[in-house]
């Protein structure tokens, strides 16, 4: 269930198994996530994306010089819900709209 749909006064939300599992796993994650970098203007960046017939996501990175080792992080994600007419596009398509 997408969290928008959560603010919603009329969604009646149950706590399954599932999704205390999913929960559990989302935590767990964030206190083990990558470390955030802050970008340096001078380098190159990459941009990662994907698309499904869900949503849309996007994850900026950049190599940096950390403690004399070259290491490559992220600086930014973002992601959304795909709109009901982006849904019919291709494959291609649907990988250049997160460019968008």
């Amino acid at each position: 269930m997408a969290n928008y749909k959560l603010s919603d006064q009329q969604t009646v939300y149950e706590m399954t198994e599932e999704r205390l599992k999913a929960y559990e796993e989302l935590k767990n994650s964030s206190t083990n996530a990558p470390f955030i970098l802050i970008p340096d203007w001078k380098l190159p960046f990459k941009i990662y994306i994907d698309a499904c017939g869900e949503g849309l996501g996007a994850a900026l990175h950049q190599r940096q010089i950390i403690n004399d080792k070259p290491v490559e992080g992220p600086i930014c994600f973002i992601s959304r819900q795909i709109k009901s007419t982006e849904a019919r596009y291709g494959a291609s398509k649907m990988e250049c709209l997160c460019l968008v």
